[in-house]
């Protein structure tokens, strides 16, 4: 699954650690999803869109 979460990081200016802390995983999680190693659980996905500011269809792409 294709994501944004480094554009939307990029944007806030966030390092990778620094969302991390903001959402309780580790830098590692942050790095592994952006990388589109590892899926972020859906309570992951709607806290990213509460510190991004947008939907969660905003920062994954679903379509197939």
């Amino acid at each position: 699954m294709y994501n944004n979460i480094r554009r939307y990081r990029r944007m806030l200016k966030l390092r990778q650690g620094d969302l991390a802390e903001s959402l309780g995983v580790t830098r590692q999680t942050i790095n592994a999803i952006e990388q589109g190693k590892h899926d972020p659980s859906l309570k992951l996905a709607f806290k990213m869109g509460r510190v991004f500011n947008c939907r969660v269809e905003d920062l994954f792409d679903f379509s197939f």
